[in-house]
């Protein structure tokens, strides 16, 4: 089970070592006979076990949809593993044509850096049709202008509550999911009319409040990347809002610690057991739920402020020692993934989110939608969501960020205290790498 954290492993990336720097320029070129053949590439991914077989499945329906390509997929541990094998494969000249990473991976080794393949003209190609991308999951694919990967899905937080408790309770949904302010009084009428031990869950760990921020008119940075702006009035009301809920009123909740994704999953529980009314959390949680009582909602704005939550893509990216005929037959493969029946399979089968607007236009898809409308609510988000941030200091800044997120829900300190200080370090991190 993969859950839309990707961004915060971001700053274990490991540097490229120089060997696979040298190698770059060793990339062969294909003969006329070998270019007879047809190719075989090796594709590598980091997937839970559900997402893992159909992905498997995906291959193989793509291998046998053609004669010109064969992909062999290759399943890693996780995505921060997959990019250090590739790393250690480049060295070894024993790199796949094309692997599943974060944006991350594409921000700082795209470009310049030489390690990755410009796919710009691929991209670019009318037969592509790269406007059908959703523009939130395109940004962090350029450095410099030009694509060095391809969203491949996407994920961004929703709220899921339960049918039963919000009927106990005399909530609307429709009503109780439309600020956040309207979220905090259907939690207390939640926990005193429906007797659960909880109104809303909020999900441990910085996303949640990171989401509220920028759905309170907050961004990371100032427009000219050269101000950290974690320390405005957006961010300080929405932090504060969130410890109020937690600490004062006592109407939402955390769940914290345990090894691995255990809070993730209780935090489902108190759901799905009608001990909390709803919770935020990924789109790709629903195979963990029963939507015979469990619906899902987007999330709101505060303040008056339109909803602005984060959405982001893993990518797809090719080594730049792959020869001509491997890149082609890779963006071959990443061109099936991303047609609109392919990618439609996928999110019905995982629950990631489309990276194609006509997707919605896919007969299968839309069919399914139209029986499980909670399958789209994900999709209409990341409509206008904010993109993913890329942390400049290769995660100086989001460590930053989680530690000051652990104060405010764990330690109950002030929104205001907290995110001053943690300011005052991500400005400095932000100075160090802007010299």
């Amino acid at each position: 089970m993969q859950h839309g954290h990707w961004r915060r492993w971001a700053a274990g990336l490991v540097a490229v070592s120089a060997a696979a720097m040298v190698l770059l320029s060793g990339c062969g070129k294909q003969t006329a006979a070998q270019s007879t053949k047809k190719v075989q590439i090796e594709f590598w991914y980091g997937l839970g076990s559900d997402a893992g077989k159909e992905m498997e499945s995906i291959i193989s329906d793509f291998n046998k949809s053609q004669n010109q390509v064969t992909v062999k997929g290759v399943q890693q541990p996780d995505y921060d593993t997959t990019w250090q094998k590739v790393q250690a494969g480049l060295a070894a000249k024993k790199a796949p044509a094309v692997f599943l990473t974060d944006p991350g991976v594409v921000q700082n080794y795209g470009g310049s850096k030489g390690v990755l393949r410009d796919l710009t003209a691929d991209v670019q190609a009318k037969s592509f049709n790269a406007s059908d991308l959703l523009p939130v999951f395109t940004k962090d694919n350029k450095v410099d202008g030009h694509y060095y990967g391809v969203p491949a899905y996407g994920t961004t937080q929703i709220i899921y509550y339960n049918k039963k408790v919000l009927e106990k309770a005399g909530v609307s949904a429709k009503s109780a999911y439309a600020t956040w302010e309207n979220v905090a009084e259907a939690a207390a009428t939640i926990k005193q009319k429906a007797g659960t031990q909880n109104g809303h869950m909020i999900m441990w760990g910085p996303d949640n409040l990171e989401d509220m921020a920028l759905s309170n008119g907050g961004s990371y940075l100032s427009k000219d990347g050269k101000k950290v702006a974690i320390d405005s009035q957006a961010w300080i009301s929405a932090w504060e809002f969130a410890r109020k809920q937690i600490w004062d009123t006592k109407n939402m909740a955390i769940i914290s610690g345990g090894q691995g994704w255990a809070y993730w999953y209780k935090t489902i529980d108190a759901v799905m057991h009608s001990q909390a009314g709803s919770y935020t959390g990924s789109s790709g949680d629903k195979a963990n739920l029963d939507f015979s009582y469990i619906d899902a909602a987007e999330q709101p704005g505060m303040n008056g402020h339109e909803a602005k939550p984060e959405a982001g893509a893993l990518s797809m990216a090719l080594p730049k020692t792959d020869t001509d005929a491997q890149a082609q037959a890779a963006f071959k493969w990443i061109s099936y993934f991303l047609s609109k029946k392919v990618q439609g399979q996928w999110s019905m089968k995982v629950g990631y989110v489309p990276v194609r607007q006509s997707t919605n236009n896919d007969p299968d898809y839309k069919k399914y939608v139209s029986t499980h409308p909670y399958q789209n609510v994900a999709f209409e988000q990341a409509k206008h969501a904010s993109p993913e941030f890329i942390d400049p200091t290769k995660g100086k800044i989001t460590d930053i960020l989680k530690n000051a997120a652990d104060q405010v829900e764990l330690q109950n300190k002030p929104a205001a205290t907290v995110l001053k200080a943690a300011a005052k370090q991500a400005q400095a991190a932000l100075d160090a790498v802007q010299k």
